[in-house]
């Protein structure tokens, strides 16, 4: 067992998983799915309180149909909206169940969650993605079931990843002090929102998802890995 009191908190998109895999395979599933998921399911209440959260945001009275296709226009600007991300999460678990695809995990990262699970450090997840999402996720990965590998898990509803101030709330619900937490994400600026919170920060700049590498003025001062090898958690 490790002596190391670190957690772990890791981002997704771009930092386990290629980021191809959620832009050419979910996101295009969800865009494609959702006028009809919308008509069929609409008045199930899970699923309305988002349409009528969109509705309400559109300013008023909408019909569904509309909803729906200014949320595929969300899909097309990559939107980081709340209401979306749990809507896809639902879109998505029909096609996990399904068998259309699994979840594309890098080897290296599940190498290292599992070994890190086994070691005791106690691993969360932050992703703008919701998160049944994130555990439908881990749970139909390349890998395998992952979600028993992790201690749990955050979306945008903790707050945004470029604010200071979800990584505090991340910390208080976790109940650790931040300095104990390392965050390992693709993009700068989520990285630098977490040191702002007094994480440690590692910058995941795999040459799949990032072909030119970011240099030291890119990393803003982060430590900057291509892979989850050579993360020590006890450091």
């Amino acid at each position: 067992m490790t002596t190391s009191n670190r957690v772990i908190l890791t981002d997704i998109e771009g930092t386990t998983s290629s980021i191809s895999f959620v832009k050419e395979v979910l996101f295009p599933f969800a865009r494609r799915a959702l006028p009809a998921f919308v008509k069929v399911r609409g008045h199930e209440p899970a699923v309305r309180k988002w349409l009528d959260l969109v509705a309400t945001e559109l300013g008023g009275m909408c019909q569904d149909a509309m909803i729906a296709e200014v949320m595929q226009g969300w899909i097309d600007e990559d939107r980081k909206h709340t209401a979306l991300k749990a809507l896809q999460g639902m879109i998505w678990a029909d096609g996990y169940r399904n068998g259309d695809f699994t979840a594309h995990i890098y080897p290296d990262a599940a190498q290292a969650l599992q070994r890190w699970h086994a070691d005791g450090v106690p691993l969360y997840v932050f992703s703008s993605g919701s998160v049944p999402a994130q555990r439908l996720f881990f749970g139909h990965s390349d890998a395998g079931d992952l979600t028993g590998l992790f201690s749990g898990w955050f979306d945008t509803e903790v707050g945004e990843k470029r604010d200071f101030r979800s990584y505090d709330r991340i910390a208080s619900e976790i109940d650790v002090p931040a300095a104990r937490v390392l965050f390992l994400s693709d993009v700068v600026a989520e990285l630098d929102a977490a040191r702002t919170a007094g994480m440690d920060t590692v910058l995941i700049d795999r040459r799949e998802d990032y072909p030119e590498a970011r240099d030291a003025d890119a990393a803003n001062g982060h430590r900057r890995l291509e892979s989850f090898e050579g993360i020590d958690p006890a450091v």
